[in-house]
């Protein structure tokens, strides 16, 4: 496996529960990029959403991420800003990763809570990990909207992941918020490096203030982005692997079909919700980067 830290302790640590805890901005630094904030959002075209796609589905976002805005101009300057502050950090962190997706994430008083997800694959992930460094820019904690995780649920769950790919813990977030989650109470300016592939979730801002957080994606410097997209009103059981630029994320619609792209796999889809215990079993299992030895082909087939 290709490794993601520069440090030795750091990267078993990450390797292990999916996600590491690190210092990172200066209160300078966290100063600067609030005040950032509220000057470019002046450049905002506002959130996308399915109708901009001609569909008539219903839509709700309690919380703004600079990633479905309408303006891609406003979202390559939150990259640039994001970077410019974040590389010199990220640099001495991680073993030669590439920034694609930039977010400033703003929650307001009372609302704003992240549904329990994963982030989408963004690289060939049986050869590498995509990463997320989020740093919220205030205190964070449960009560704000801390980012919360299930620990070692990195690259055991949702291998082919993408819009409109339907989810196999789907039916059983309740279980897992209510079970499984370690909430990721750090102090501003400090991140968190977790896998894309981790199972995470965020509480809604319940305070009488503005949390503001961000998050920058990023890939290893060797790898082509990529992009699962099914298009289910064709096929929902393919799902097609297109090599993608970093623009693509800049003027990307989530709803929309891309085109013009690459298709360099179709992969074979055959959904099935998981159960409780199944997902409890699995996090104890074999990773899906990981080459099972032939005892433990053995153990998996008569377990």
């Amino acid at each position: 496996m290709r490794p993601v830290l520069r440090d030795e302790n750091l990267e078993k640590q990450f390797q292990k529960d999916g996600y590491v805890h690190v210092p990172f901005l200066n209160n300078g630094e966290v100063k600067y990029l609030w005040n950032k904030f509220f000057e470019v959002l002046k450049t905002s075209g506002g959130h996308l959403s399915p109708k901009d796609a001609g569909l008539d589905m219903d839509y709700t976002v309690t919380y703004d991420f600079t990633f479905i805005d309408r303006n891609s101009d406003h979202k390559r300057e939150v990259l640039r800003i994001i970077d410019d502050v974040f590389r010199p950090h990220y640099e001495k962190l991680l073993v030669d990763y590439k920034p694609i997706i930039a977010n400033y994430i703003r929650k307001k008083q009372q609302t704003g809570e992240v549904p329990m997800h994963q982030n989408w694959a963004f690289a060939n992930e049986k050869k590498c990990s995509t990463i997320s460094i989020w740093c919220p820019l205030v205190d964070s904690h449960r009560g704000n909207g801390a980012l919360e995780v299930v620990p070692s649920s990195h690259k055991r769950f949702g291998e082919l992941r993408g819009p409109m790919i339907p989810w196999e813990l789907e039916g059983i977030k309740d279980d897992i918020i209510k079970n499984d989650l370690v909430t990721c109470g750090i102090k501003a300016g400090e991140a968190i490096i977790l896998d894309d592939s981790i199972v995470h979730y965020s509480f809604p801002n319940t305070t009488e203030d503005l949390r503001i957080a961000i998050q920058l994606i990023l890939i290893p410097e060797e790898e082509p982005a990529i992009h699962f997209y099914m298009n289910q009103a064709e096929d929902k059981t393919k799902v097609n692997v297109l090599e993608v630029e970093q623009d693509f994320f800049m003027e990307f619609n989530p709803w929309k079909q891309p085109t013009g792209f690459k298709k360099i796999e179709e992969r074979q889809y055959n959904h099935r919700d998981l159960t409780y215990p199944e997902f409890k079993k699995r996090i104890n299992g074999i990773r899906f980067d990981e080459n099972p030895s032939f005892l433990q082909r053995m153990k998996a087939v008569f377990s």
